[in-house]
């Protein structure tokens, strides 16, 4: 069976049908924060230490490294 449903709504009418957050308020914060980093000077303009990545982004690489290891590893030893 397939059935096709078509709504006609704006983004804001069907995330406050589905009760999610109004996060305009946020994004619109968030976009002032990077024309503010650009108006700066776009040469010391840095995303992720405006959204403070730096840090997740290191931890994040290590467990990716940790994992590439393991792979390489198992796939070195497979019997050929």
């Amino acid at each position: 069976m397939k059935i096709n449903l078509e709504l006609d709504t704006t983004p804001q009418e069907l995330r406050a049908f589905f009760g999610l957050p109004d996060i305009e308020p946020l994004q619109r914060q968030w976009m002032d924060q990077v024309r503010e980093q650009i108006r700066k000077g776009i040469d010391q303009f840095d995303p992720a230490t405006l959204m403070t990545l730096n840090p997740m982004l290191a931890q994040q690489m290590k467990l990716f490294e940790g994992m590439q290891k393991t792979f390489w590893d198992a796939f070195s030893k497979a019997p050929k």
